[in-house]
């Protein structure tokens, strides 16, 4: 969130790029079923799969963080007051 704001504001960011653990081997290190989603359909299937089960499931489900920008920055800044 501060990178994208940063980069709105045309500042240089510094140490703001962190990489995710892989969530899956996270869960199965502590006896959890991890799933790592690539679609929206596959996403709908787990979820419901994960339901259905006993015990503790972790689902990694990638976000993409480009619509930021638009919803944040460009539409709500049309929707807010200005001084």
């Amino acid at each position: 969130m501060i990178k994208w704001k940063q980069d709105s504001m045309k500042l240089p960011s510094f140490g703001l790029d962190f990489k995710n653990p892989d969530f899956v081997k996270y869960a199965e290190s502590y006896g959890a079923r991890g799933f790592r989603i690539k679609s929206a359909e596959e996403l709908k299937t787990t979820v419901a799969q994960c339901l259905d089960s006993v015990g503790v499931n972790i689902i990694d489900c990638p976000i993409d963080y480009s619509e930021n920008v638009l919803v944040l920055t460009e539409e709500l800044s049309e929707r807010t007051a200005r001084l």
